[in-house]
């Protein structure tokens, strides 16, 4: 599957992003040339585009992911920018998201099975169950009572493992839990 070719015509259509904020002063120059109902501006250049906004992530039709230069806040402005390489299509059906883990900071996010390494391994879902597998993924890593009745001796090694099966295969949490039922 090839990616669509995204402009300032489409780009607002059913697709996913992973844009990146930059610095206010990356603009100052630069003339606004679109404003959204819901007050975005936009900036169209020749590589991409910027978007200023206080609202990310589920965008109307679209998955937006803005990767902060600091700490991010929803409802503060921000300026990010976005390649028009960077955008893929998007629905909520299609098994077209797969889900990485950073397991030292405890980060999980997802990502567009286009974006993938040609020689990455991924378990591809749709948009609600691969919500479901972030969700499962951060109480794993971060709380102990899904783990009371499970049989373990090191629940740091059980988290790992159990975190390992939900990226990597389709199984769903409670398929896993059984497999360490006493």
């Amino acid at each position: 599957m090839t990616n669509k070719t995204y402009t300032k015509l489409n780009f607002h259509s059913h697709t996913f992003c992973i844009w990146k904020e930059v610095p206010f002063s990356q603009i100052k120059d630069l003339k606004i040339n679109y404003t959204s109902q819901s007050g975005s501006q936009y900036i169209f250049t020749i590589e991409g585009l910027y978007r200023i906004s206080n609202h990310w992530g589920r965008v109307a039709n679209c998955h937006w992911r803005l990767i902060p230069l600091t700490e991010f806040k929803n409802q503060n402005i921000t300026v990010a920018f976005a390649h028009w390489t960077d955008f893929y299509s998007n629905d909520d059906t299609s098994k077209l998201f797969y889900v990485k883990v950073n397991r030292e900071t405890k980060e999980v996010n997802f990502y567009h099975k286009l974006s993938a390494d040609d020689n990455e391994k991924v378990v591809l879902r749709n948009a609600k169950d691969t919500a479901k597998t972030i969700r499962t993924i951060k109480e794993v890593l971060t709380q102990d009572d899904w783990a009371k009745y499970l049989q373990y001796e090191d629940l740091e090694t059980l988290r790992s493992e159990i975190v390992t099966e939900l990226v990597n295969t389709s199984k769903t949490f409670l398929e896993v839990k059984k497999t360490y039922l006493g």
